[in-house]
């Protein structure tokens, strides 16, 4: 890594930031509405770590840590929207925000984290290399059926339906 990024979890100051970087992380439309980030951050058991340099924001992932029964009621984490810009990949910024997440997680008692990654994405061994498997668990995906006509996409901004 030639610049040593500085880790801290994101803030609603970070917004602009954060919705380029997801639109990097994106196949569809571009992230253009501050009020899903902000929502995001205020989820109880949610944050979002960021690796910044003097270039900004660099790489960004966001861990849920969510309530349990079993497992003595230990919480477990999921993490979602791994994202590093695309001209600071390969240099160790992902897996420091990664590393920062699973800290954050086993200091909160998580007995386990999870992620999935897109089978497409070509990232699977970048995720093993920071200790994930796939020997426990197979992940399984449905996704909403936008194009049946039966449900449609909606997204709001300042209280108005923007799509």
């Amino acid at each position: 890594m030639c610049d040593a990024p500085a880790l801290r979890v994101l803030t609603r100051a970070d917004v602009a930031a954060a919705l380029d970087l997801y639109t990097e992380l994106t196949l569809g439309p571009p992230c253009i509405a501050p009020e899903a980030f902000y929502s995001v951050l205020d989820h109880p058991g949610t944050s979002i770590s960021g690796a910044f340099t003097r270039d900004g924001l660099v790489a960004m992932a966001t861990l849920h840590l969510l309530p349990n029964v079993t497992w003595n009621a230990r919480p477990y984490g999921l993490v979602e929207n791994v994202v590093t810009r695309a001209d600071h990949r390969k240099r160790g910024f992902g897996r420091a925000v990664l590393e920062q997440l699973l800290a954050t997680a086993w200091a909160a008692n998580a007995y386990k984290v999870m992620l999935m990654t897109g089978q497409k994405r070509g990232a699977l061994g970048f995720y093993q290399s920071v200790g994930f498997t796939q020997e426990d668990k197979h992940g399984l995906v449905i996704r909403c059926p936008l194009s049946s006509g039966t449900h449609t996409q909606r997204v709001v901004q300042n209280g108005k339906n923007i799509i």
